[in-house]
């Protein structure tokens, strides 16, 4: 030993115990770096947990609390569905995503909630928050009085939408138990955790939750993103008359919690005759909070390392990674397969599932104004249309629609005075006659060709569209036995 002690003194070794000690001070990020857990929905019994009482941010599965506390005041008469909300200027200035309505306009709560849900509008989240709770504060502590009774003793809200703020934090257990709360409270509204789509006028936005209409049985709830808090994702999924909740912070695409989520569930539902070999993990209430800071993900979901910005609506494919405990698209737990819509052979890994297009559903329609239906729907499926029609889009449309009608006129006035004089000065005339007819203010300009007479002064200014030309005779302006009529389409 003592022959290495003049070693332990050189830059080498020196350096080689310095990178030691980056790792181990690395290594704590790393392992808090995503959390996982899943129950059972009925009884709240935790089949597997890993960092699943670390705070985390939610991000807007925050809006799983703010649809709770809708819902709840719905079911308690203090509101209704159709009941009408307005946006703010508040509500309004959300950051995306969000519907983009101005402020003013004015929807009703099933229609707010539809968007907020699919979409993840930040901007009707908002908008329920002061329709219920007068503002932004007053429905907060609406909400986290609700965590409290619910035994979310993790959880503290700011918002609505779960936009970056300080002391806006939850944890993986406290989500499990907003979501089982969800289903044992609110049974008559869960159909607005797995509504596959939204219509609104001619948008049309599919559920940011992949595994609905993917994943067999999926049939929940809730994704969010902010870069703090990475890739998040609570989900349900019911087989045999069981249902699971699964959810999945952290994770590094949209794709890849989608992946992880599947990849828990199935266990879960694989576990069912195994679950006496394994130690049990008691319920989720049970879980001991850990007492920590939040990890921030910033740097590694948003640094410069990404190809594109990342959202919650993020397409990319999972990171093709080995290792892990909790699996990647590659290898260990992602050769997890499934049995796609009930049939039997071929089976699909998690990726190659999440992947594949969603089973066809019809959009749900979502509309401004109060709550209509038959040829009332119609007509304000088309004025959400028309609005969502930039003002120039529409008037172009108008001035195309002319152009066939000018040419065909300019066209036949020059066939007449053709008729009469066959000679080639006769056919200069006409089309200069054509010309005048269409555009009497640029008589100056010699027409060289008949699509260019035939084009309404409407379309473009005259002194935006001069060129330099060769003018034609000056008499062939002056034949009023030759001038054509104006008709209307050319005035």
């Amino acid at each position: 030993m003592h022959a290495f002690r003049p070693l332990l003194r050189k830059p080498l070794f020196n350096l080689f115990a310095a990178a030691l000690a980056v790792a181990a001070l690395l290594a704590p990020r790393i392992a808090n770096a995503e959390a996982l857990l899943l129950i059972e929905a009925d009884s709240g019994k935790v089949l597997q947990a890993d960092n699943a009482t670390i705070p985390w941010y939610p991000a807007s599965v925050t809006k799983i609390m703010t649809a709770y506390v809708t819902l709840k005041a719905v079911k308690d008469g203090k509101i209704t569905l159709d009941s009408m909300l307005t946006v703010s200027p508040t509500a309004a200035s959300q950051s995306p995503s969000k519907m983009g309505l101005r402020a003013g306009t004015q929807l009703t709560v099933d229609n707010a909630l539809k968007m907020m849900m699919v979409k993840s509008a930040n901007d009707m989240a908002v908008v329920l928050a002061e329709g219920i709770g007068g503002s932004i504060d007053g429905f907060s502590v609406m909400m986290n009085d609700t965590a409290k009774k619910l035994g979310m003793t993790q959880t503290n809200y700011v918002n609505p939408n779960g936009l970056p703020a300080d002391g806006h934090v939850t944890s993986a257990r406290d989500l499990a138990i907003l979501a089982r709360s969800f289903l044992r409270d609110l049974p008559e509204y869960e159909y607005y955790v797995h509504i596959p789509a939204i219509r609104f006028g001619k948008r049309v936005t599919g559920n940011f939750n992949k595994l609905i209409g993917r994943y067999p049985g999926a049939d929940g709830f809730k994704t969010g993103f902010i870069c703090a808090s990475g890739y998040n994702l609570v989900a349900s999924a019911t087989r045999n008359g069981r249902r699971l909740i699964a959810v999945v912070l952290g994770a590094n695409s949209g794709t890849a919690r989608a992946v992880k989520a599947a990849q828990l569930l199935e266990r879960g539902f694989s576990q069912d005759n195994l679950s006496w070999l394994r130690p049990s993990l008691g319920t989720v209430e049970n879980l001991v909070p850990v007492d920590a800071s939040p990890p921030n993900l910033r740097e590694e979901m948003c640094g410069g390392h990404r190809k594109r910005p990342a959202s919650d609506d993020d397409d990319a494919l999972i990171a093709t990674n080995s290792g892990g405990t909790s699996g990647s698209a590659t290898g260990g737990a992602a050769q997890v397969t499934f049995f796609t819509a009930g049939l039997q052979p071929p089976l699909m890994k998690a990726s190659e599932l999440m992947a594949s297009a969603p089973a066809a559903a019809e959009p749900v329609v979502v509309y401004t104004g109060p709550t209509r239906t038959g040829a009332a729907l119609v007509a304000a499926v088309a004025a959400d249309t028309d609005q969502q029609t930039p003002p120039k889009a529409r008037g172009k449309k108008s001035r195309v629609a002319k152009k066939p009608d000018a040419a065909s006129d300019a066209k036949t006035t020059a066939a007449k005075p053709a008729a009469a004089k066959p000679d080639a000065t006769a056919k200069t005339d006409a089309k200069s006659d054509a010309k005048t007819a269409a555009k009497p203010a640029a008589s100056k300009h010699a027409a060289a060709k008949p699509d260019a007479a035939a084009k309404p002064t409407a379309d473009k200014p005259a002194a935006s569209g001069d060129q330099a030309a060769k003018p034609a005779k000056p008499s062939a302006a002056t034949k009023p036995a030759t001038k054509p009529k104006p008709t209307p389409n050319n005035s």
